[in-house]
């Protein structure tokens, strides 16, 4: 595994005036991981502490903070002009913000600098929040499409924002989404203290709550699930004997509902869904699109920098050295920030309200990885097609510039008809995404009194794998993917932001490239640099120069950093509130020490948690609701499992 090295940074614990310089390393996890010092991290001792990113937003002003701090609990609001709780050691901080779990400070000494952690940390963010594995062909969508299931089942439809990390932190946000206000509402009149005091102590009951609830889905997600998988291999054989009937059968029922809902879908396509969608294909095409060209203009001003360093200092001597750096490119959150930046600027303000988008983040975030996705595809091609016309050659300054130049055209050629490509892929995902659920909110209300009846069409055997209401959302899925789509190919005929049509065939370009993918990463330091050093800033030997990079912070240098004027302080808060007893908080003198304090409740607890396993079939139907107590008493015939923890 690929590690890579960052500079050290000023940490700071919300809970006390301390503020310390810590040595942090970021890993191709991207869970940033911090230490005593640089020597303690080379002698590999045990982090001070480990922030898993996924769920955070990262800031850069105290301002943004204070606001989010404001509206997260409502009647305790700082006035303009007091002190915020937080007191930052210089004028350039950055915030690590959960709506439930800890937050983090840091503090860097120039503007420059922040600016440069603040891509590292949104890289991280980035990437922790990037949905579910998809080499769990079965289990991660079977997961998915029951919190869809359960949140509709809620009144909540479309995208969410908190769908993010595992599948323990997402059920332990899921959790969260009701029993924070709930809790927020019993504890929040009852807080005592000035208003900074308040919001702090409001931060700690939030933080404690959430990391019990985490440990509660985090064992029970793993033990049931292990539990279910003694059962796959039962489950796999009934569906091989009972296929053929199980298909004619969903079949008969999806052209009763079909001929049920059609007609009422289509009428709400064309008066309600079909006037806006050319509005909400512009919104996402325009900055992603900007986005996408800013990629290829960013490889393209490296590749010239290449051609000009290496005409100008030695040929092949130094192309290893200039290739090292390119090799990393696609990795590398300060160089690609601009290209992130540009899909920044998705806006559906209007669309976003009538069709109750909660926010754009979600398609922000997934344009970004398919950016560097992108990238770093042009990287991995552009090394090979280089490495192979090097092969066996023998080439001055001019001649190897005009070889550089020949794959750096054939790459991007490649470039923009993959990117169009994932560009057209993108919309008609988000477009749904945006559409569906909407549809679904409409049109569920008028059927819900008339599906069940369907379900008495479907044999005993087979009501396990199949649910009437999954077989009505793929009838209004159908009716709408049409529309979809056609506005798509619209766009690419009419040649809107560089889009291709599906028609056309790439042309002047080499028959292998396909093999490509077959050869293992070219190791440029060893091949064209005469030596087996490891590139600077990388860590581990033994090979580790020689696999593809996952992430490249280490190529961020910063300056040196001296002490800070601030000394350390020991609080200790003890709260007392109606139905939690929380004894104990205990503030630490460092932020880093994240397990010195255990759970906030020790008994007395007056809030009663009812664990219930909601239980679905292979195809992510859901068949019942069971308390987990009883689990035992029930046969398991399902791939996953998935809780809901409620008061």
């Amino acid at each position: 595994m690929q590690q890579l090295l960052v500079h050290r940074i000023e940490f700071s614990n919300a809970n006390c005036l301390l503020w310390r310089n810590r040595f942090v390393f970021v890993a191709d996890t991207y869970n940033i991981s911090f230490y005593e010092n640089k020597v303690a991290h080379e002698r590999s001792l045990h982090p001070k502490g480990t922030i898993n990113c996924a769920g955070y937003k990262a800031l850069t002003s105290m301002e943004e903070y204070l606001e989010l701090i404001n509206t997260s609990l409502p009647g305790i609001k700082a006035k303009v002009g007091s002190g915020p709780f937080v007191k930052c050691a210089t004028q350039f901080p950055l915030i690590l913000w959960h709506p439930y779990a800890r937050h983090h400070y840091f503090c860097v000494l120039t503007e420059k600098e922040q600016k440069k952690w603040h891509a590292v940390l949104q890289d991280c963010v980035r990437h922790s929040n990037n949905g579910l594995s998809e080499e769990c062909r079965v289990q991660t969508p079977a997961f998915t499409d029951a919190m869809r299931l359960h949140r509709q089942a809620q009144g909540h439809y479309g995208t969410w924002d908190m769908m993010c990390g595992g599948p323990p932190q997402i059920l332990a946000n899921l959790v969260m989404e009701t029993l924070h206000p709930e809790l927020r509402n019993l504890i929040g009149p009852r807080l005592k203290g000035k208003i900074q005091q308040r919001q702090r102590n409001w931060m700690l009951i939030s933080e404690a709550v959430y990391k019990q609830v985490l440990s509660q889905t985090q064992a029970q997600y793993e033990a049931l699930v292990q539990t279910c998988e003694v059962e796959i291999s039962r489950l796999d054989a009934v569906l091989r004997t009972d296929m053929d009937q199980i298909i004619t059968s969903k079949e008969h029922v999806s052209g009763k509902i079909r001929a049920l809902v059609l007609p009422r879908a289509e009428q709400l396509l064309r008066g309600s869904v079909q006037p806006f969608l050319s509005s909400i294909l512009e919104a996402l095409m325009e900055p992603t699109s900007r986005g996408f060209s800013e990629v290829r203009d960013v490889f393209f001003r490296e590749l010239v920098e290449v051609s000009k360093n290496t005409l100008n200092g030695g040929g092949k001597d130094k192309l290893g050295e200039h290739m090292e750096k390119i090799s990393m490119l696609a990795f590398h959150p300060v160089k690609m920030q601009s290209c992130y930046e540009k899909v920044e600027q998705l806006n559906l303000e209007g669309l976003q309200q009538r069709f109750d988008v909660s926010s754009p983040s979600v398609f922000i975030q997934r344009a970004q990885i398919l950016m560097r996705e992108q990238m770093d595809n042009a990287v991995y091609t552009f090394e090979h097609l280089l490495h192979q016309s090097l092969e066996g050659k023998v080439q001055g300054g001019e001649d190897l510039c005009k070889t550089i130049h020949c794959c750096q055209d054939r790459v991007l050629k490649k470039y923009d008809y993959d990117s169009s490509t994932v560009r057209k892929k993108f919309f008609r995902e988000a477009v749904l995404q945006i559409i569906i659920p909407y549809m679904l909110k409409q049109l569920s209300p008028s059927f819900h009194l008339d599906l069940p009846r369907f379900q008495e069409l479907i044999f005993e055997d087979f009501s396990q794998f199949i649910l009437v209401e999954n077989v009505f959302e793929e009838v209004v899925l159908q009716s709408v993917t049409k529309d979809i789509m056609m506005a798509v190919k619209e766009a690419a005929v009419q040649k809107k932001h560089n889009l291709y049509r599906d028609s056309m065939i790439l042309t002047n370009s080499d028959p292998n490239l396909h093999l490509l993918g077959e050869n293992p990463s070219v190791d440029w330091a060893t091949q064209y640099r005469g030596g087996n050093e490891e590139p600077e800033g990388a860590l581990g030997g033994g090979g580790q120069s020689s696999r593809r990079r996952r992430q490249v912070v280490s190529m961020i240098q910063l300056d040196e950093m001296g002490p800070l004027p601030y000394e350390s302080c020991l609080e200790v808060y003890t709260l007392h509130y109606r139905g939690l007893s929380a004894r104990a908080l205990r503030i630490c003198t460092e932020m880093h020490d994240i397990d010195s304090y255990n759970s906030m409740v020790h008994g007395q607890s007056h809030t009663h948690w009812s664990l219930h396993v909601l239980l679905f079939s292979s195809r992510g139907h859901c068949r019942q609701a069971v308390d987990a107590n009883s689990l035992a008493c029930h046969p398991t015939v399902m791939d996953i499992v998935v809780y809901n923890i409620s008061l």
